[in-house]
């Protein structure tokens, strides 16, 4: 019973951390669009943005003793560090470079990536019933974006890089929590520093520092209040991403993340009034049908790993 009612806890714990990701995550979907419409912020800069205010809303954090810190040898952040400025690189180099449809097909592209990576790298193993799972989530995607795909050797590579460098991102973060033996905050607040640092030396590449539309140039107060809102929202965003990796694993976190992709394209249809066709409204079908079976087998799975346990002498 003891072990029933701890299981329960456990699942309950998640499902709060997957329903706060979820409500977050579409809150700063549309905060961010609205930025980008209205007051047309730049998109790395505000990525950068977020990532300081993210360290800032740690460090009040520790201070006022929510967590204590561990400390961490630097060199063994670096590639998570790095992978996080490359995946933000990369996945906006593509969006620049494909149509939103090819963007949106590559970025599905990221699950079975894990899954390879998983397998090759950790020996993870993942049963038939869980791969088959990628077929209709597939499915669904391209039904949403098949109308928008079109193919350039550029926006090709950096939609391949993308998807490599953001599938290595979210291995790595769950790795390195076990590996380091520290929980989703401890990780962040050394890693959301160094990240910022990098992003800082590659923004002007990307965008102006100074200038008009530039990072530093003068803003409005209601630009200014609406890029800080963005940047507590993207805070609690990057903490339950981590805490979900952590306690979960990147496959599950990319299963929510295709269902989130779902509940924003019907947002945007009842919130913004965007057209949505047929075949997007078949495609959320099937991308959620395979979030369902892949719920469905995971936990099964779950649940017969843990009476192999009980049934040991």
């Amino acid at each position: 019973m003891a072990s029933l009612a701890e299981r329960m806890r456990g699942n309950g714990r998640i499902a709060a951390g997957l329903l706060l990701n979820l409500l977050v995550s579409i809150c700063i979907v549309f905060l961010n669009k609205w930025i980008y419409v209205h007051h047309g912020f730049p998109n790395m800069s505000l990525t950068l943005v977020h990532f300081v205010v993210t360290w800032l809303g740690l460090y009040l954090c520790q201070k006022l003793n929510i967590f204590a810190p561990k400390s961490l040898p630097p060199s063994k952040l670096l590639l998570l560090a790095l992978s996080f400025c490359g995946f933000v690189v990369f996945t906006n180099l593509s969006l620049q470079n494909n149509t939103i449809g090819t963007y949106q097909l590559a970025k599905a592209m990221t699950t079975p990536v894990i899954i390879v990576i998983q397998t090759l790298c950790y020996k993870k193993t993942f049963s038939t019933r869980i791969q088959l799972t990628l077929i209709p989530i597939t499915l669904g995607v391209i039904l949403n974006s098949y109308y928008d795909v079109k193919f350039n050797f550029l926006g090709m590579v950096f939609a391949a890089l993308g998807v490599l460098v953001t599938s290595l991102y979210q291995v790595w973060v769950g790795a390195k929590q076990h590996e380091l033996q520290v929980n989703s905050m401890q990780l962040l607040y050394y890693q959301a520093p160094m990240s910022s640092g990098m992003l800082l030396v590659a923004v002007p590449f990307f965008e102006p520092l100074f200038g008009e539309g530039g990072l530093f140039s003068p803003w409005s107060v209601s630009a200014l209040l609406m890029v800080l809102l963005s940047g507590v929202i993207a805070f609690m965003v990057n903490l339950s991403i981590y805490w979900i990796i952590g306690n979960t694993s990147p496959v599950t976190y990319n299963m929510f993340g295709h269902f989130k992709f779902c509940i924003t394209l019907f947002g945007g249809y009842v919130l913004f009034k965007d057209p949505l066709s047929v075949n997007q409204c078949l495609g959320m079908l099937c991308t959620l049908f395979g979030i369902l079976a892949y719920t469905h087998f995971k936990l099964n799975e779950q649940e017969g790993s843990k009476s192999k346990l009980v049934q040991r002498p």
